[in-house]
């Protein structure tokens, strides 16, 4: 995801970092890719009493020529999920990794990690890909750390340790800040209570609050009146306008979850344009919550609480685990 750019007549959002979507771009369509289970992390060397320098340069692995790309930029003091895309040079994604991050606050300070990341899928049911998912361009997958904990606010170093081939490898990764976006609200606060337009607003037409093609069934509810009355699921997402190709993909996702999830819960999917038009920029909505990315998700519980929140893509299994938060039991 990166930050809001200048656009000729209003601010336009994209969906990950600068360097995914560029990387995202140009990469392949076809099938997508299943989901692969967290490597262990006894193999990946310990970072007891080194520095990131240490281990970036004394660890015996070589640089590697694939490119690390962060998928989210909004990070809080506390526990982090932590998405990244794996790249070749020429920008095709890479699926098979075997991949482990680690942080510190300084060249000098104590350094957290390994933390190995699993692959998460994007791929849903037939039935609920849109018209234009998995044309090229469309993301497949994303590697998640669940849980990073950054223990105080501020820029993180990171690098990424693979396992190639021929041994370990390594990268530098962009820096994570955390605290930099006070705004989003957090997990355990209330959220700002927006209008959501709903199919009834619209008279039944939601291609006029909906830029998927076809519009998906997310706009039942309007998030103002459900808010403190049972939980909710917010999308805030625009698949036909997204830079990176990543929110069609989360809304065909949220879509199937809904599909086993309503009426126990309202899911509600929120455009990011004004009249789903760019130059017209963002909805009220967004600047409600203080974003300035896309996708964003955030789960609510019935008593009008954050229970958690997912910045950038994500695959069914990941949002059916963070159903448990708003739906336990």
């Amino acid at each position: 995801m990166h930050r809001p750019r200048n656009h000729p007549a209003a601010i336009a959002l994209a969906c990950l970092t600068a360097i995914l979507a560029l990387l995202l771009a140009g990469c392949g369509g076809g099938g997508g890719a299943s989901s692969q289970p967290a490597p262990s992390a006894s193999e990946f060397p310990s970072a007891k009493g080194k520095t990131i320098g240490d281990l970036f340069e004394n660890s015996g692995a070589k640089q590697t020529k694939l490119v690390i790309a962060p998928a989210a930029q909004s990070f809080v003091k506390g526990p982090n999920r932590y998405p990244f895309g794996v790249f070749t040079v020429a920008g095709e994604q890479v699926e098979d990794a075997d991949v482990a991050m680690y942080f510190a606050r300084s060249d000098k300070s104590k350094v957290i990690g390994p933390y190995p990341a699993h692959l998460e899928s994007l791929e849903t049911k037939p039935a609920y890909r849109a018209q234009t998912s998995g044309a090229k361009g469309d993301a497949r997958s994303v590697y998640v750390v669940p849980k990073v904990n950054f223990s105080a606010n501020g820029p993180w170093l990171a690098i990424a340790m693979l396992k190639g081939k021929d041994g370990l490898e390594v990268s530098r990764v962009p820096s994570a800040t955390a605290g930099a976006n006070p705004r989003i609200p957090e997990v355990g606060q209330a959220p700002p209570r927006i209008t959501t337009l709903t199919a009834a607003d619209v008279g039944g037409d939601l291609e006029k609050i909906d830029t998927r093609i076809p519009p998906d069934q997310m706009h039942k509810y309007d998030f103002a009146e459900v808010l403190g009355k049972k939980p909710i699921v917010l999308v805030f997402a625009t698949p036909a306008l997204c830079q990176s190709r990543v929110c069609g993909p989360v809304v065909d996702v949220a879509q199937q979850v809904a599909d086993k999830y309503e009426p126990r819960a309202a899911f509600i999917h929120q455009e990011v344009y004004v009249e789903n038009d760019i130059a017209k920029g963002i909805r009220p909505q967004l600047k409600a919550f203080g974003l300035e990315t896309e996708p964003w998700t955030f789960l609510v519980g019935k008593e009008g609480i954050v229970k958690d929140r997912i910045e950038g893509a994500y695959g069914v299994a990941e949002l059916e685990q963070a159903m448990k938060t708003i739906l336990p039991g």
